[in-house]
């Protein structure tokens, strides 16, 4: 399913913050490295399912990325470090341990919604973009 020069960044297609991040990652990818996945669609449940993932990982951006799943703060830093400009310099944040970068994500994410809201339904990317998305 992952093309080692197509990294899947799986994604909560409802929050208004995560689809930001999306079209983001678009603008700052222009190479069109990434594709992309809703965690609620067909390819991100099965990627869920796949990995033994539960339904709490919506709480995270998955990457997919040569047949290794990454979640939470070190799925966001391994995306910066293949944007354009300099978001790669943001991968040094890799040395802060896990356990403090995880619990800064968490907690920006468990207040995604009450910050920034959410959709009724997932995204629908125009159709310049679309070929980057799996379903």
């Amino acid at each position: 399913m992952n093309n080692p020069d197509h990294p899947i960044v799986f994604f909560d297609g409802i929050c208004n913050l995560c689809s930001s991040s999306v079209q983001f990652i678009i603008r700052n990818d222009p190479g069109k490295k990434f594709r992309f996945a809703s965690l609620q669609g067909i390819t991100g449940q099965g990627i869920l399912k796949q990995y033994g993932l539960s339904q709490h990982q919506l709480q995270s951006v998955l990457l997919l990325d040569s047949g290794k799943i990454f979640t939470r703060s070190t799925a966001a830093l391994k995306i910066a470090r293949k944007l354009s400009g300099g978001w790669p310099l943001m991968y040094a944040l890799i040395i802060v341990p896990p356990f403090i970068r995880n619990a800064v994500y968490n907690w920006i994410a468990t207040n995604r919604y009450q910050w920034f809201g959410k959709k009724e339904s997932c995204w629908i990317p125009n159709p310049g973009i679309q070929s980057l998305f799996l379903d």
